[in-house]
């Protein structure tokens, strides 16, 4: 993992984002074919482009509100998801897009997200 680190400490901010909607492309592959295991390793490689952005401040972090337009609702939902502590309006109103498209089964983790922030046990950083 750290030289996964190193090449994340190198990149641009715009290549962060593209590598996070690549993940999250994957993911969305992965849990279409059943592959959990993939899907779960490219959970923590989403972590560690997202705590990279972290350490860059919140521009950095706002970058990923460009992927609230992106194609794949996968992207969308967790760009939203993983914006909600620096943009937290536009990324609740993304989320809450995603819940009422009814493409299943984003919109019932977005709907589960929005659940969990109003009730409290989701507290975005």
């Amino acid at each position: 993992m750290r030289n996964a680190q190193s090449k994340l400490k190198e990149m641009t901010v715009e290549q962060l984002v593209e590598n996070f909607a690549e993940i999250a492309v994957s993911q969305y592959q992965a849990e279409l074919y059943g592959q959990y295991t993939k899907y779960n390793r490219l959970y923590s490689h989403m972590d560690a482009v997202d705590n990279e952005l972290r350490a860059r401040g919140e521009k950095a972090r706002l970058a990923l509100l460009s992927l609230y337009n992106h194609s794949n609702t996968q992207v969308r939902l967790k760009a939203a998801i993983h914006t909600l502590g620096v943009a937290p309006i536009a990324a609740r109103n993304a989320i809450e897009a995603i819940a009422k498209s009814k493409e299943y089964a984003y919109a019932m983790d977005a709907g589960v997200t929005i659940i969990k922030l109003d009730d409290g046990t989701f507290k975005p950083t």
